[in-house]
């Protein structure tokens, strides 16, 4: 049985505090209940990233989420009763496409929680990921001269051995590298794989293709494609990523990062020639694009075969044909190691234990 007490929290505990339980605990989901313990409601990690979004204060209690459901289709979070077979609670989890299921008793008072891991204990994720790992990394020599950047050491390993264990340890078992730049020495380190609990394959770029490019060069496949560029040192939970794509019925979702920026002046607002106020040195606050992307089969499909193209080109022909994309906040460890300082940022994160 899973330990639910860690899981539970009140309706009048705060956002943070649900945040707080969802990082410690990792399974995805908090369990809102009263004080004899009868279930009131879920708060899942999707929904603490539509808040993010929203940019809701975190210091507001969790039934306003609940309260903000009770419009929607997912009043009531799906229960089951303690004697429901565990294959009854897979068919469940598969129909829906839940990865938790609390179960209740006729008061709907708490009981445990099931767990698609623990139904199934080889569970593989249902995603292909891509590392585009072909650039020249210019913006790091002389460090890039004869090292292709995804292979340079951070802490003990690679970083791109970083990248390839997250997403094993994710479930997600095929991986393709995408490598111009000494590509030969990202496959000479990692060869099929297997050494690394996954199944490698490459796709050599004879000429730079962009920054998704090289996916029209894959093997036509059913599956979602997660896509990653070979720089990003992040701990970002990729479970949660397929979790929400699937939730808003995506062809494209794009994991963004909040990126806080104080202007060192005071800003004039203007309306034409007139003067309407001024803000003292403020804070700009803005979503960036994290690096990392989940794509719809269909979506591939509109990439050029074997020409340059990058993600904005892909985004706008996506808009213009009225395609859902939706945006994936990062609410964890993520760092872009595309400059020098940047680099000397990881390799310390990683010896104080901060990644």
């Amino acid at each position: 049985m899973t330990d639910i007490s860690q899981l539970c929290i009140s309706n009048t505990q705060t956002l943070h505090e649900c945040i707080s339980i969802l990082d410690r605990t990792g399974k995805g989901i908090v369990l809102v209940v009263d004080d004899d313990r009868h279930l009131l409601g879920t708060i899942t990690d999707g929904d603490v990233r539509r808040a993010l979004l929203a940019g809701l204060d975190l210091d507001l209690p969790v039934q306003l989420i609940l309260d903000q459901r009770k419009q929607t289709d997912y009043a009531l979070p799906v229960t089951a009763r303690p004697d429901t077979p565990d294959s009854m609670l897979f068919q469940m989890m598969s129909d829906a496409n839940l990865r938790h299921i609390p179960i209740v008793d006729d008061d709907r008072r708490l009981v445990d929680l099931a767990l698609l891991s623990n139904l199934v204990k080889e569970y593989e994720l249902p995603l292909r990921a891509v590392v585009m790992a072909g650039g020249f990394g210019t913006r790091l020599r002389p460090l890039t001269e004869d090292l292709p950047k995804p292979m340079l050491p951070v802490g003990t390993k690679p970083l791109l051995e970083l990248i390839v264990e997250q997403l094993r340890n994710a479930g997600i078992k095929q991986v393709n590298v995408a490598t111009h730049y000494r590509g030969e020495m990202i496959a000479d380190h990692f060869k099929d794989g297997q050494d690394f609990g996954v199944d490698i394959s490459y796709v050599q770029e004879d000429q730079p293709l962009g920054t998704v490019g090289a996916l029209s060069l894959l093997e036509e496949s059913d599956d979602p494609l997660l896509v990653i560029n070979g720089d990003i040192l992040t701990r970002v939970d990729f479970r949660a990523m397929l979790d929400f794509h699937r939730e808003q019925n995506a062809d494209l979702t794009i994991a963004v990062k909040l990126y806080e920026f104080s202007v060192p002046y005071g800003v004039i607002n203007t309306n034409g020639v007139m003067v309407t106020g001024i803000s003292e040195k403020p804070v700009v606050r803005q979503f960036i694009n994290a690096g990392i992307y989940l794509l719809n089969p269909s979506v591939r499909r509109l990439i050029p075969n074997g020409e340059p193209y990058d993600i904005p080109e892909l985004i706008e022909q996506l808009l213009k044909a009225g395609r859902p994309i939706v945006s994936f906040p990062v609410r964890e460890y993520w760092l872009d190691i595309g400059k020098a300082d940047h680099y000397d940022q990881a390799r310390a994160d990683i010896a104080n234990g901060r990644f």
